[in-house]
C-alpha cells in the first residue's frame, strides 16, 4: 500500500508543480487553491509512505515520478519544446525510479 501512495503523491507533485507555474507567483486564485492542496496531499502521501519505505528511496522515487510527468504535460501542452533527447532522458529517468523500486527492501 505504501508503494501506491508513494505512486499518486508523486503525480500530485507533477500536479502541484504545474500549478504553481500557472500561478504567476500566487496572483491566480484557481491554480494557487489547486497549488496549496495539491502540495499537502503530495507531501503527507510522501510522509506516509515513508513509515515503511527507506527516505531516499521513497524521496527519489517521489521526485521523479512528478518530474518525469511535469516536463511530458509541459512538452504535450507546448509549454516547453518537444525533443527526442528529452524525451530519452525521460525514460531514463523512469527507468531509474523503477530500478529503485526493484532493489529496495
Amino acid at each position: 500500500m505504501s508503494w501506491v501512495i508513494l505512486v499518486l503523491s508523486g503525480i500530485l507533485e507533477a500536479v502541484w508543480a504545474t500549478a504553481l507555474g500557472k500561478s504567476e507567483g500566487f496572483t491566480k486564485l484557481w491554480p494557487s487553491i489547486i497549488f496549496g492542496v495539491t502540495l499537502i496531499l503530495s507531501m503527507g502521501g510522501l510522509a506516509w509512505a515513508m513509515r515503511e519505505i527507506p527516505t531516499g528511496t521513497a524521496y527519489g522515487v517521489w521526485v521523479g515520478i512528478g518530474a518525469s510527468l511535469t516536463v511530458t504535460y509541459a512538452m504535450i501542452t507546448g509549454a516547453e519544446p518537444f525533443s527526442i533527447v528529452r524525451m530519452l532522458l525521460i525514460v531514463g529517468l523512469v527507468g531509474c525510479v523503477i530500478g529503485l523500486k526493484l532493489v529496495s527492501h
